[in-house]
C-alpha cells in the first residue's frame, strides 16, 4: 500500500468525520494511559470537535491518498489538530470551561490544540506534521510561544518535538474520575 498525506484547513463539513476520527483516536491510542472510566468521561466532556477553531481557520486535517492494486486511490481521514489564537487550552464544543477571549501575541502564548490521529496509523509522522503546520501558522500570526494540555499519551510526541512539561493537572470529569493531562510550552 502506498500513500501520500495531504494537510488542509478543516470545514464545518468535516465535523462528523472529525468526531469519528477522535473517537477512534482516543479509545484506541490512549487505553494504554487511561481507564475505560476516564475515556467515557473525557470523550463526553472534553474531547470532541471545538468548532471556534474551524471558524478561525485554524484547525487541520490529515488525509491519506492511499493507491490500491485497482488504481483506484482512496482518501482516508488519518488525523487532525490545531492551535488557537484564544484563550481556551484544550476542549471541544462540549467543554464549557472555555474562555475564547483573543490572545495578545505580544504577551501571551498561542495554543495547541486537539491532537488526534486514527488508531491504524500511528508513528508515521502524522502528528508531527500537523504540529509543523500549526507552529508555522503560530508564528506567522506574531506568537513567539505556543503552550498545550497534553494527554499522558501525547506527551512523548510532543517532548521530542521541542515541548517542556510545566505543571500536571487533573481535569475533573463529570462521571467522577479525573484525567490527568499535562501542560507543556515550547519556544518558537
Amino acid at each position: 500500500m502506498q500513500f501520500q498525506i495531504q494537510i488542509r484547513k478543516a470545514v464545518t463539513v468535516d465535523i462528523p468525520k472529525l468526531r469519528a476520527l477522535i473517537d477512534a483516536s482516543v479509545r484506541g491510542l490512549q487505553a494504554h494511559d487511561y481507564s475505560l472510566q476516564q475515556i467515557e468521561g473525557a470523550l463526553k466532556n472534553i474531547f470532541g470537535v471545538d468548532s471556534q477553531l474551524i471558524a478561525d481557520e485554524t484547525y487541520f486535517i490529515a488525509e491519506a491518498r492511499v493507491e490500491m492494486k485497482s488504481e483506484v486511490a482512496e482518501i482516508i481521514t488519518v488525523g487532525c489538530g490545531g492551535w488557537s489564537k484564544r484563550k481556551t487550552l484544550f476542549g471541544g464544543d462540549q467543554w464549557t470551561n472555555r474562555t475564547d477571549s483573543l490572545l495578545d501575541p505580544r504577551t501571551d502564548a498561542a495554543k495547541i490544540r486537539s491532537f488526534f490521529v486514527h488508531p491504524e496509523w500511528p508513528r508515521r509522522g502524522i502528528g508531527s506534521d500537523i504540529l509543523e503546520t500549526c507552529e508555522a501558522a503560530a508564528k506567522s500570526a506574531g506568537f513567539t510561544r505556543t503552550e498545550m494540555g497534553a494527554t499522558l499519551t501525547g506527551v512523548k510526541l510532543f517532548q521530542v518535538r521541542g515541548y517542556v512539561p510545566i505543571e500536571a493537572i487533573e481535569i475533573p470529569l463529570e462521571n467522577g474520575a479525573l484525567l490527568p493531562v499535562v501542560r507543556m510550552a515550547k519556544q518558537l
